[in-house]
């Protein structure tokens, strides 16, 4: 394990916030990122974990305390299930996975942060979801002081949650295991702006390689994808989750799609937009998106306080507006 002094937060994040963190100890396997977890408990110091960084509004007050690294990598394949390390990064999963023919998490291409994190909070975009093809998550439980494996039962999962979010702090993830279709084609395609994109109707499939690229192309267009040329990019990508109404409260005008048992959900960029936060919006060093309303980003200066402020302020006004509350998508520290 590799233990470094003073690094400052901004610079393990994707939004750039963040003050400095006492120790940074950076591990490469498994059996380390328990070595690291348990001293850190057994001494009493407080601890973040961190992978891509793509999903965390660090504090400006930085880490008094140990700040582990996740940069464990390993992919084994057996048949079509891949075993996954938590510290892969989660776009080079997607990418094996297309390059190999195997069809389930292509939609999901484009994603930054790694892989230990998409359980977390069961990533999708794009009519997919990781809970669709995990089968099991192996952890570290720090209640426990043990090492186990889920079942997605145990995971519980649902929309951009889980057991794991909801516990948080108590379950290390350790490795991921997904079960995907040996197919040259896609599973079906469920979102219309993809198939859309594709040429094809809702519920038809295309070669692998075409929605991956269809995929980073709309996500491009929308300034989510990692490129340091890209301001846009700058961001934790959707900065609000779309919110679960009951279907008698749905919005006028907003778009919305069935959610099941009586619900709906609703366009979270809609709502942003239409409450006066539309692409473009900066008060200071932040703002939303030029290209996305639900996109929130930072630039050179900007500080966390000054960033979930800004946020509250979203989340106010389309309270006051339209009677939705919503949820931040990202993790604040």
């Amino acid at each position: 394990m590799q233990v470094l002094r003073g690094v400052r937060l901004a610079d393990l994040t994707t939004l750039g916030v963040g003050g400095i963190a006492d120790r940074v100890i950076q591990v490469e396997d498994a059996g380390e990122l328990v070595t690291a977890v348990r001293e850190a408990d057994e001494a009493g110091r407080p601890l973040l974990l961190l992978g891509g960084g793509s999903n965390v509004v660090a504090p400006d007050d930085g880490w008094d305390g140990d700040v582990v690294a996740v940069r464990t990598r390993g992919i084994e394949r057996t048949g079509g299930a891949l075993v996954v390390e938590a510290g892969e990064p989660w776009d080079d999963v997607v990418a094996y996975a297309v390059d190999h023919q195997l069809a389930g998490i292509e939609a999901l291409s484009g994603i930054p942060g790694s892989t230990g994190a998409t359980p977390v909070q069961n990533v999708g975009a794009y009519g997919q979801e990781v809970a669709q093809t995990i089968t099991s998550v192996r952890i570290y439980d720090r209640a426990e002081k043990s090492e186990r494996t889920l079942t997605p039962a145990e995971c519980g999962f649902a929309y951009r949650d889980s057991r794991l979010k909801r516990e948080p702090g108590r379950f290390v993830v350790l490795g991921v295991t997904f079960v995907l279709d040996e197919s040259a084609v896609s599973r079906p395609v469920g979102y219309a702006e993809l198939a859309r994109k594709l040429g094809v109707e809702i519920g038809g499939t295309a070669p692998l390689a075409d929605v991956r690229s269809a995929v980073i192309e709309l996500r491009r267009g929308k300034g989510m994808v990692l490129d340091r040329a890209d301001p846009d990019s700058r961001s934790a990508g959707s900065f609000f989750t779309n919110p679960v109404v009951p279907a008698d409260r749905a919005v006028d005008g907003c778009p919305s799609w069935p959610a099941g048992h009586g619900r709906v959900k609703l366009s979270a960029a809609w709502l942003v937009q239409s409450a006066g936060f539309g692409r473009g919006t900066r008060d200071g060093h932040v703002g939303t998106s030029s290209r996305h309303s639900l996109a929130l980003t930072t630039e050179a200066g900007a500080t966390a306080t000054e960033l979930l402020a800004f946020a509250d302020r979203i989340v106010a006004a389309v309270c006051e507006q339209f009677g939705v509350t919503l949820e931040r998508e990202p993790t604040a520290v």
